[in-house]
């Protein structure tokens, strides 16, 4: 299934780099925003994606990078369906309503559109404060890809929860952030392994994965792992 990656802390030549994510997905679901809107547009505009195109919103989690966008994209396209976990903040929630958005709660595992879905709500910590995040899942011809914003809840959190609702298909790829850059060493080794165990058979860490996350899942993945930045065109 086609995933171009929008916005990332790094990008290809020409396009614009920010802290953040945001993801394409079959050139019609949007999964977050990134930092800011004039780097997401741009991106859009210079990879010939138009806005237009977009038929639905799929937030991770309730954090300016990757919300920074939205409020341009809802003002663009009006009624288009958000998705986002049932404890984002009340702010959050006003401001989709506001810009002319459509909320829709991902409590539990949902459809988005055939063969995308979302895992609904599962419960992250940020600072030591409760935090909820979804991640999307791709019911591919190869397997299950999952992509993911920062995996606060943890990536093999996460990724176990995917396996338990789909235990019979393989996971073919994860990407996205896995917030392993506050981790040490040993930490991040012992989840790349455990990864590796769980059958997952490609990884993209991006974001705040961290320099040492991504070294750490390129040495133990080799051709396995995936580059990601904006500007990446990926056939998941």
């Amino acid at each position: 299934m086609k995933t171009i990656i929008l916005y990332d802390n790094t990008a290809q030549n020409g396009l614009k780099s920010g802290w953040g994510f945001s993801a394409l997905v079959d050139d019609r679901i949007l999964f977050d925003t990134g930092e800011d809107s004039g780097s997401l547009f741009y991106n859009m505009d210079r990879l010939g994606i138009e806005p237009d195109t977009i038929e639905a919103v799929v937030i991770s989690h309730d954090h300016w990078d990757h919300t920074g966008g939205l409020r341009k994209v809802l003002e663009h396209t009006r009624d288009l369906p958000v998705y986002a976990c049932p404890d984002f903040s009340k702010d959050f929630k006003s401001r989709v309503i506001e810009s002319g958005g459509r909320l829709v709660d991902t409590d539990d595992f949902i459809t988005i559109d055939n063969q995308i879905l979302s895992t609904g709500q599962i419960a992250g910590e940020y600072k030591g404060e409760y935090l909820p995040e979804q991640a999307l899942v791709l019911r591919t011809e190869h397997g299950l890809s999952i992509i993911t914003g920062c995996s606060h809840p943890g990536i093999v959190t996460i990724v176990d929860k995917v396996k338990q609702n789909f235990p019979r298909e393989p996971v073919s790829a994860v990407l996205g952030g896995f917030h392993l850059m506050v981790k040490d060493k040993l930490t991040i080794e012992s989840i790349v392994k455990t990864m590796r165990d769980m059958g997952v058979d490609k990884v993209g860490p991006t974001h705040c994965t961290g320099d040492e996350g991504k070294y750490l899942f390129k040495k133990y993945y080799g051709k396995n792992f995936l580059v990601i930045e904006a500007g990446v065109v990926l056939d998941l």
